[in-house]
């Protein structure tokens, strides 16, 4: 048996992620939960499902989580780490108020969250702890004790989450044909959000044009292209760019968009391209429909060669640094003094979100912050 290590003084791990619908009946339910308050009417709602009934009203990411928590579970058995794991979401079930209400009946006082989300910004880090809040509020109206609750830190550059991408870019590079390998472009991916969203993610003193938000994306694309040149010899170009936009025209989002850098890069003759998703997690939705399916239509159109490398999704190696940042924010809770994991320019991540980090665009309360009310 492996030496028991010590989570103290957490007693559970929530995984956090944002839900899909699991069949046709759920996209518009699903959809009105995601847009709340914004009162967009059902038929539009039944227009943006669209590409959620190409793939059967079925999502991907609850199965992906799922695959998830099966190998932290593994993962966490295998090296005597005795924490059990639980799963809620944002939108869709299990709710994530659901499964803090069965935490609280089970005894746990102490939770760490991991989110589905590495990166800063308000609709990635903040937004989450904003719905903790909301959850905790609601259990406390119910009578209930309530748990203390910390975030793990961003893990956009552990090891654990870089070099499974890596591996993955090496093996879309390899899969091209062999005439057009060596000059292929390498198109890192993320959600495009608004350009303002951006310039104010992360700490205040990262705020400015991109803020964190892009900060961190240009460190792991370079980590990545750095590693595939000292694997393979070859210094491939690379941009990072954005996909999935969602937002009215008139408001300014990060740019370029995939397919308006697929015609720019076919113009320019380049004679391939891997399109690298470093923004997600898993391979959900958003991955398969607008890289899988409208980028890889826009690139048949053009006659350019891509492949689509893999997200980290349920590897062993998210896994172990899952249970690195654990053992590291249970070790700082402790009193010890730590030495964080992690790659690149940027170092690791803060522990605590300080206040005024991606700020919400309306104040609302958030858990697990220096702002937090449930400290």
């Amino acid at each position: 048996m492996p030496d028991a290590l010590d989570a103290t003084p957490y007693d559970a791990l929530l995984l956090l992620s944002f839900g899909g619908p699991e069949g046709p009946d759920d996209v518009v339910p699903f959809l009105e939960n995601v847009t709340r308050g914004r009162g967009i009417p059902k038929e539009r709602l039944k227009e943006v499902g669209q590409h959620y009934f190409l793939f059967g009203g079925v999502s991907p990411i609850n199965a992906q989580n799922r695959a998830l928590l099966d190998v932290l579970r593994k993962d966490f058995a295998e090296h005597g780490l005795d924490l059990p794991v639980y799963w809620g979401n944002r939108n869709w079930a299990p709710y994530l108020t659901d499964t803090l209400r069965e935490m609280v009946a089970d005894g746990r006082r102490r939770i760490l969250v991991l989110a589905t989300s590495a990166y800063a910004s308000y609709s990635g880090c903040r937004q989450y702890r904003e719905n903790l809040a909301d959850a905790l509020a609601a259990l406390e109206a119910e009578g209930l004790e309530l748990p203390k609750i910390d975030k793990l830190r961003h893990y956009f550059n552990h090891p654990g989450f870089v070099e499974p991408m890596t591996d993955g870019v090496l093996r879309a590079l390899a899969d091209l044909p062999e005439d057009v390998r060596a000059g292929a472009h390498i198109a890192f991916t993320t959600h495009s959000i608004p350009t303002s969203a951006a310039d104010a993610s992360g700490p205040v003193e990262a705020h400015g044009e991109g803020g964190a938000y892009v900060e961190q994306h240009l460190d792991v694309a370079q980590l990545i292209a750095d590693a595939v040149r000292e694997r393979t010899g070859i210094d491939h170009p690379w941009r990072l760019v954005y996909q999935s936009r969602s937002g009215a025209p008139h408001i300014p989002w990060l740019e370029p968009d995939i397919c308006d850098h697929l015609e720019e890069q076919h113009a320019a003759g380049v004679p391939a391209v891997v399109m690298a998703p470093i923004g997600f997690v898993s391979d959900h939705m958003e991955v398969l429909y607008d890289l899988d399916t409208e980028a890889k239509a826009k690139a048949e159109e053009l006659g350019l060669p891509v492949r689509r490398s893999a997200t980290v999704g349920a590897d062993p190696r998210f896994a172990a640094a899952v249970r690195d940042l654990v053992m590291e924010r249970a070790a700082v809770e402790r009193g010890r003094q730590v030495t964080p994991c992690a790659l690149g320019a940027l170092g690791p991540s803060h522990h605590v979100c300080p206040v005024g980090c991606c700020p919400a665009r309306a104040p609302r309360p958030a858990a697990a912050g220096a702002d937090s009310p449930y400290a």
